[in-house]
Protein backbone atom coordinates (compact mmCIF):
# COMPACT_ATOMS: atom_id res chain seq x y z
CA UNK A 1 0.00 0.00 0.00
CA UNK A 2 2.85 2.86 0.69
CA UNK A 3 3.96 2.15 -3.00
CA UNK A 4 1.00 2.89 -4.24
CA UNK A 5 0.55 6.34 -1.89
CA UNK A 6 3.58 7.58 -3.22
CA UNK A 7 2.56 7.00 -6.83
CA UNK A 8 -0.56 8.77 -6.23
CA UNK A 9 1.42 11.64 -4.38
CA UNK A 10 3.68 11.82 -6.94
CA UNK A 11 1.43 11.84 -9.47
CA UNK A 12 -1.00 14.21 -7.56
CA UNK A 13 2.59 17.09 -7.24
CA UNK A 14 3.02 16.45 -10.62
CA UNK A 15 -0.41 17.50 -12.07
CA UNK A 16 -0.43 20.13 -9.00
CA UNK A 17 2.85 22.14 -11.32
CA UNK A 18 1.09 21.24 -14.55
CA UNK A 19 -1.91 22.81 -13.17
CA UNK A 20 -0.17 26.08 -12.06
CA UNK A 21 1.45 26.06 -15.74
CA UNK A 22 -1.22 25.90 -17.92
CA UNK A 23 -3.49 28.55 -15.71
CA UNK A 24 -0.48 30.58 -15.99
CA UNK A 25 -0.50 30.51 -19.46
CA UNK A 26 -3.60 31.26 -19.88
CA UNK A 27 -4.64 35.03 -21.31
CA UNK A 28 -5.78 37.22 -19.12
CA UNK A 29 -7.04 40.63 -19.86
CA UNK A 30 -4.30 41.86 -21.54
CA UNK A 31 -3.06 38.78 -23.32
CA UNK A 32 -0.87 35.77 -21.66
CA UNK A 33 2.16 34.21 -21.80
CA UNK A 34 0.38 31.48 -24.49
CA UNK A 35 1.15 33.97 -26.98
CA UNK A 36 4.83 33.30 -26.59
CA UNK A 37 3.73 30.33 -27.99
CA UNK A 38 1.83 30.78 -31.21
CA UNK A 39 -1.09 32.78 -29.96
CA UNK A 40 -0.52 36.10 -31.60
CA UNK A 41 2.19 35.22 -33.59
CA UNK A 42 1.18 35.47 -37.22
CA UNK A 43 -1.79 33.22 -37.34
CA UNK A 44 -4.35 36.12 -36.87
CA UNK A 45 -7.11 35.94 -34.28
CA UNK A 46 -8.39 32.34 -35.72
CA UNK A 47 -4.62 30.92 -34.19
CA UNK A 48 -5.06 32.47 -31.37
CA UNK A 49 -8.54 31.04 -30.51
CA UNK A 50 -7.26 28.00 -31.52
CA UNK A 51 -4.71 27.80 -28.88
CA UNK A 52 -6.54 29.14 -26.50
CA UNK A 53 -9.84 26.03 -26.69
CA UNK A 54 -6.70 23.49 -26.79
CA UNK A 55 -5.14 25.20 -23.45
CA UNK A 56 -8.74 25.00 -22.16
CA UNK A 57 -9.57 21.45 -23.08
CA UNK A 58 -6.11 20.54 -21.29
CA UNK A 59 -6.62 22.74 -18.18
CA UNK A 60 -9.94 20.87 -17.60
CA UNK A 61 -8.49 17.38 -18.17
CA UNK A 62 -5.62 18.14 -15.31
CA UNK A 63 -7.92 19.37 -12.99
CA UNK A 64 -10.18 16.56 -13.45
CA UNK A 65 -7.44 14.53 -12.82
CA UNK A 66 -6.33 16.83 -9.77
CA UNK A 67 -8.91 16.41 -8.28
CA UNK A 68 -9.13 12.54 -9.01
CA UNK A 69 -6.01 12.05 -7.58
CA UNK A 70 -7.26 14.59 -4.51
CA UNK A 71 -9.96 12.05 -3.32
CA UNK A 72 -7.65 9.26 -3.78
CA UNK A 73 -5.89 10.58 -1.47
CA UNK A 74 -8.66 11.19 0.90
CA UNK A 75 -9.67 7.65 0.43
CA UNK A 76 -6.13 6.42 1.67
CA UNK A 77 -5.62 8.52 4.56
Amino acid sequence: MPVVEAIVVTLHVLLSLVLILFILLHRGQGGGLSDMFGGGAGGGLQGSAVVERNLDRLTIVTAVLFGLTNCALVVML
